[in-house]
């Protein structure tokens, strides 16, 4: 029997596991099974706590998506952990250093409650993202059942596309995120965001999520529009964020500086199931 923590922020949910004081093996089939909504627990994401790979940090942090694949950055995930450790009294630190597959994450608890994650340095050449192109550009263009698509891109330790559309409420969202986050231009697949620009301190954004389909939040798909919007001159370096789930505060200062995000991490119940 494993026990687990079913969390979410805002809307996007999690299982996290404490895979330090308990033995955990998980197959990416298990995974799947677990993530049905029906069969199993239910979520977009399960989220594994596990010992420190390097010496300054606290935490390993392991994300896979509902489809079983591992992947590297989720930034609602990244709160939920920080809440989690501190729930489970595996830390009393009020910042905690955590290793990912893409790197080290910083966690800040905040006085208000909220959590700020450091979610480091953003990447925008084509190799780094992954994209299939033969040079940076800030706009990037695909043909999607005979019509042009022009997407923006960048990495946040995950590959992103940004579409910036008038209205996200007729944004084609399912159809659209659905083809290109299988597009033969991302070799590891992509997140895509839709992003509608309201002043320069606000957007609304909803995102397809690579392997998890459209989520209610997405908190690395909420720094990639900004910095998208920010690289464009569209956008101030601090911006609310509102999603399906709620509002994120995303701070950017530009080129070669790290992204930080503030928002919640609820933690909604308790249980055990066997694996």
């Amino acid at each position: 029997m494993i026990n687990f923590t079913k969390m979410h922020g805002l809307g996007n949910d999690f299982v996290v596991i404490d895979a330090i004081n308990q033995h955990v093996v998980l197959t990416a089939e298990k995974i799947k099974s677990l993530s049905d909504r029906h069969f199993g627990i239910g979520f977009d994401q399960l989220l594994l706590v596990d010992k420190a790979l390097s010496e300054n940090a606290d935490f390993t942090y392991r994300i896979f998506n509902a489809d079983g694949g591992e992947v590297s950055q989720c930034g609602n995930g990244a709160r939920c952990f920080a809440r989690f450790v501190q729930e489970k009294k595996l830390s009393d630190k009020n910042e905690i250093c955590v290793d990912t597959n893409s790197g080290q994450l910083l966690l800040r608890f905040n006085k208000s409650g909220l959590i700020t994650v450091n979610m480091g340095i953003p990447k925008h050449k084509p190799t780094e993202i992954p994209l299939l192109v033969d040079q940076e550009s800030q706009f990037y263009t695909v043909h999607v059942n005979a019509t042009e698509t022009v997407f923006s891109a960048v990495s946040m330790g995950n590959p992103h596309a940004v579409i910036q559309v008038n209205a996200i409420a007729s944004a084609a969202v399912a159809d659209l995120g659905c083809i290109l986050e299988n597009h033969a231009i991302f070799p590891e697949r992509a997140n895509i965001g839709f992003m509608q620009i309201i002043n320069r301190q606000y957007i609304k954004l909803r995102v397809y999520e690579r392997g998890a389909a459209e989520t209610l939040a997405c908190g690395s798909g909420a720094c990639a529009a900004v910095v998208v919007g920010i690289e464009q001159d569209l956008l101030d370096n601090e911006v609310c964020v509102e999603l399906p789930g709620g509002e994120l505060n995303i701070n950017w200062s530009g080129r070669g500086e790290p992204v930080f995000m503030t928002g919640p991490a609820i933690s909604v119940f308790d249980g055990t199931i066997n694996l």
